[in-house]
This record gives C-alpha cells, structure tokens and sequence, in this order.
C-alpha cells in the first residue's frame, strides 16, 4: 500500500464511510457541473455533513498537500466546481440547513440550502430573499456565494453580495473563521466577507452565511414586446434603462425563442428577431406609468406587438420560457456558455458583435440576456464529433470575451470564472491586476490546494 492510499484510509477512518466515498461509481456524478467542462478523477469525494467535518478534511488535504475542489449543487456553468487529478472534491449538498431570523430579517444558511428553498423559508415569514438566478430551483447558496450570482431581478435588487451580511468560512489549512454577522452595517476591519463572495473556492470553503432579507415587493405589471430585430430591441432597453430601473429586463433572440418552443411549446412568436420580458413593481401609480413609458419606448423602437398583464400567472409564463433557455438549447448539441456584461449603453454593441462572430464562424449562438444590467449569454451551439465544429466553436468562445472586454465590460457578470474562462482573464484585468489577484491568492492558501485550476 502507497503512502497515499495509507493517508486515504486515514480519512476514511476519521470521517467514515458515510461521508468519504472512494467508489469510482459514487464519485462520476460529482465530476462534472452543468457546463459540462473537462474534468479530472478525484480520490476522494467527501460528503460533508458538518461544517466539522469539512475543516476536518481540509486539515487532511494541507497536511497531504493534496488539492481540494468544492462543490454545491453542481449547477455551475464554468467548471468552477470539475473535480481534479488526485485531489478530493468536499460535496457541501447534505449542508441544507435554514434558520429564519424574523427579528433581524435575515436568514441563517448552510451552503447546500437550494436558493428556492431559502425563498421559500423566507416567504413563510413574510419576507423575500431577491437573488434569482435562471437555475435558482436548482442552484445552491454555496455555489451562489461563490460566484456571485445574480439573476432575472437584479436590475433593480441587486446580486448576493449585497445580500450577504456574514459567513462562516473554513481556511486553507483547516481554520474554521467567522466574518461579518447579522449587522445590516459594519465597517470594522477590512471587508473580508466582500472577498470571499465570488471567490470561486479558491480561497476559502463557505460553510455558512448569513443572508439580509427584506419585505416582498408589490405585484408586478408585465409587458412582453416583440421586436423585428435584436438592434431594435436593445436600443429599447437603453433609452428605459437611460429613464428609470424596472424590476426585469429580459432578452431573448429569434434563435432562443424557437429553441424554447422547440422544447417545450409556449406560444411564443416564431417569426419575431426578438423578445423582451419587462417587470415593474413600483407601488401604486408609479408601476402604471413605468409600464407604459416602457410601452411607449418600445412602440417608437418598432415594436410590431406589445403584450401587457397584471396576472401574476401571466407574467411568470413568460418568465419560465427566458428560464428554459439553456435547457432548451442544450438539446441541440454540445455547448459552450458565456456570460459576458458591458455598460447598458453599449448593449446593442455588444450584441451586434455577438451576431457578427457568428457569421463568421458559421456557428449557431442563439443569445438571451438580462437585457437590463446589460449581461448577455450567448450560447454557443457545437458538434463534439466534428473537431472542425468545435475548433470554430472555441474561436467564437474566445472572440466574444474579447469583444466584451474592448468594449469595456466583462468576460463574466454571474457564471464566474472556473476553468472555463481562466485563459481570458488576464486580457482584462492586466498585469498589475493579475499580480494582485496572486498574491491575495498566496496569502491565504500559500500551498495552492484550494480548487487549483479555477480562477487562476
């Protein structure tokens, strides 16, 4: 026996069987994340039950120097969470608790509670969690803090960091830290709970957070508005957004909106060039005139249809097809997935570029995007069978991050970086940014075990 597998039964023996699992057929399904990125065999999988039992391992994995990949949900779409080469992926997904503090308006959160779980806790209470990813049925608060997440509502709301008042963090070398609280302000100290939240693993494992709450918003007006093009579409949301913050602003293009009804038929128009879902929730009055300022602005933008309702039901139908996207595209073939974010005024930029590389690579990227903070997906549709097919795919890949990028915005607004984007990174931070980044990285995890590969 190998000094390492003698090291392995060690960990087994501390923890268990129950939560260490060796099985080559237990461990495949934690592999992967959605976004389907190359992966690597892990050694271990630990299936933590406690916020114990994750320092435990991670004091296991220094002392080994064998590297650690975290892991929620496995919802993530940038191999944020692929496992590695001889390392152990730490599963956080048996972590569900939830404690609704009422009398603070915030909720006490382990990192698998699912987002729709913490909202749904919240809502028993009279409260509202906004963060709302696409995937927030599926997704978990660990993986949400990690990347940051945002959502269909954070045009008005905001994404999790602003949520996020505390948390309990485990370090490199197995030190268990509290940061931050229940305080809604607080300014002692350097802001490390701002640090960790889209960290991506790499310098601390969450084992708790503590999430601000606040009262539910007023019903919403939708208004859906079919448009010619994605130009004309986008240049509607840049004189609203110019005017005032409605609560969504969602985009979906012609090839999306066929994808979604391929999939699963909603009665969306087939021949428009593009869709966008618009939410107000302003009280009383003011939600009547948002509406129709929107109304307006996207009849003079060339709006050959505009669609209106105050049922909630209504409304949220529209939503569930802008939801379905990724799901409904991934039925026609392999993918990659950006997320890439310019300043709102340059939105119709950057989706003409996005139409342009694929013209030029002759690939289909049908594109949705939370139109409103101006972070746009689009989503590159491959054959893996053709290497010719994915040569073009990957080129686009990279010729849509760099778009963004000159145009000064973001390779990622939500999705993080992973593995997947790791080699764009620094065309837009820069070298001095980069250096930073690395020598933040060193101090607090000086072997590199944590998620190697991700991020940096």
């Amino acid at each position: 026996m190998g000094p390492m597998s003698a090291a392995l039964e060690q960990l087994v023996a501390t923890l268990g069987t129950d939560v260490v699992a060796v099985d080559p057929n237990v461990m495949e399904k934690y592999r992967f994340d959605w976004s389907k990125s190359p992966a690597g065999h892990p050694i271990a999988v630990v299936r933590a039950n406690t916020a114990e039992d994750v320092a435990t391992a991670v004091r296991w994995a220094a002392q080994h120097r064998v590297p650690i990949v975290p892991r929620g949900a496995g919802s993530g779409l940038s191999g944020g969470s692929a496992g590695v080469d001889g390392g152990i992926t730490i599963s956080l997904d048996r972590m569900r608790g939830i404690e609704i503090d009422t009398a603070s308006q915030v909720a006490i959160v382990e990192p698998g509670a699912l987002n729709i779980e913490v909202k749904a806790a919240a809502a028993a209470h009279g409260l509202w969690y906004p963060p709302d990813p696409s995937s927030y049925d599926i997704c978990s608060i660990g993986g949400n803090v990690a990347t940051n997440a945002g959502g269909l509502c954070c045009v008005k709301y905001g994404v999790t960091t602003d949520y996020v008042l505390g948390l309990d963090v485990v370090l490199a070398d197995g030190t268990p830290v509290t940061l931050g609280g229940k305080r809604i302000k607080d300014v002692a100290g350097l802001p490390l709970v701002k640090l960790f939240v889209g960290s991506e693993g790499t310098l601390g494992i969450v084992t708790r957070a503590i999430l601000r709450l606040v009262p539910p918003p007023p019903p919403a007006s939708t208004l859906v508005a079919m448009f010619p093009t994605v130009a004309a579409a986008a240049e509607a949301v840049v004189t609203v957004r110019g005017m005032f913050r409605p609560s969504m602003m969602e985009l979906m293009d012609q090839a999306s909106v066929n994808a979604v009804e391929d999939f699963t038929p909603m009665d969306l128009d087939r021949t428009a060039g593009a869709l966008l879902v618009v939410q107000c929730d302003s009280p009383g009055e003011a939600r009547v005139d948002e509406i129709t300022t929107v109304r307006d602005v996207c009849r003079d933008a060339g709006a050959t249809e505009v669609f209106e309702t105050d049922d909630p039901d209504e409304g949220e139908l529209f939503i569930a097809a802008r939801r379905a996207a990724f799901t409904a595209v991934e039925v026609r073939g392999s993918l990659l997935l950006e997320d890439v974010g310019v300043p709102v005024p340059l939105l119709p930029q950057m989706l003409a570029a996005v139409e342009e590389i694929a013209a030029r690579h002759d690939i289909e990227i049908p594109t949705v995007a939370h139109a409103g903070d101006g972070n746009t997906h689009p989503i590159i549709v491959y054959d893996a069978a053709d290497p010719d097919s994915e040569a073009r795919a990957r080129a686009a890949f990279d010729d849509i991050m760099t778009a963004a990028v000159e145009l000064g915005g973001t390779i990622t607004g939500e999705h993080g970086v992973g593995r997947a984007k790791r080699h764009a990174l620094p065309h837009q931070l820069g070298p001095e940014v980069m250096a930073l980044t690395q020598r933040v990285k060193d101090a607090l995890d000086p072997d590199g075990i944590l998620n190697p590969g991700a991020l940096l």
